[in-house]
């Protein structure tokens, strides 16, 4: 997928997965470097950077707050580039907002927070150098337990009711998710849900991989693209899922 193409994008998934494409795209080595969050190609706003910023942008904090702590950081996973949040100034911003109802939790969820109700959100962009074009979008989010077990439950309905598919927009721009269906996906979390669906726009179609976990009152998102072959079948690696969930346990 050409990177203007990929750009149309930005309206139907969060900003921050394209914060790893450009970590993706490159056979080098993980520097520990961010990728440029101002990066784009002339005439494609809201395009990624092509590659790792070559000034070396702050990596991702390692101490701090326990939600920062719970946060993937660079070194966690061999083989992936992981970069702190680092938004484009030109994508969309906010909470996009879904034409059925029904649906709103999925759009909420492809926002720049899981859920209006979360307390805290730290974001990560992490590309993967072991399946080119691979992207994934982490989120650690805190809320009253209460509020996190009521985000899973609107979730799974959601994801019943929404089958069909729905349309979200977003700073005025507008998409579609097509072919929303529940997967099966292991997590060690409390509870979880997963599923896949088609995020279509101007011409431009990817398979979009979520999975949204509660660890007591701490929600993870974790969603996936492949920008090198947007039609392929696409998944959350496991590996991922599993470190977070266990950086989410330790901190804790």
């Amino acid at each position: 997928m050409r990177i203007k193409a990929r750009a149309t994008l930005v309206a139907l998934v969060p900003a921050l997965l394209f914060a790893a494409v450009g970590c993706s795209s490159t056979n080098a080595p993980a520097t520990g470097r961010s990728p440029d969050p101002k990066g784009s190609e002339a005439g494609a706003p809201g395009a990624p950077a092509a590659s790792p910023d070559p000034a070396g942008s702050a990596p991702p904090k390692t101490g701090g707050t326990k939600l920062e702590r719970s946060a993937l950081a660079q070194g966690d996973l061999p083989g992936y580039q992981i970069s702190a949040q680092g938004k484009n100034p030109n994508a969309p911003d906010g909470q996009p907002q879904a034409d059925k109802k029904a649906c709103q939790p999925l759009a909420d969820i492809m926002g720049d927070k899981p859920d209006p109700a979360a307390r805290e959100t730290v974001n990560r962009g992490i590309g993967s150098q072991k399946q080119m074009g691979l992207a994934v979008s982490a989120s650690v989010s805190t809320y009253s337990e209460s509020d996190a077990k009521a985000l899973i439950s609107r979730l799974k309905a959601a994801v019943a009711a929404c089958g069909t598919g729905f349309s979200a927009t977003v700073d005025k721009q507008t998409g579609s998710y097509r072919e929303v269906r529940a997967t099966d996906y292991r997590t060690s979390g409390d509870e979880s849900v997963s599923w896949i669906t088609t995020a279509a726009g101007q011409g431009v179609s990817a398979q979009v991989h979520l999975v949204v976990v509660r660890q007591g009152d701490t929600v993870v998102r974790l969603m996936a693209l492949n920008v090198a072959a947007a039609q392929q079948k696409t998944q959350v690696p496991q590996e991922v899922t599993d470190k977070q969930l266990e950086k989410v346990r330790e901190a804790r």
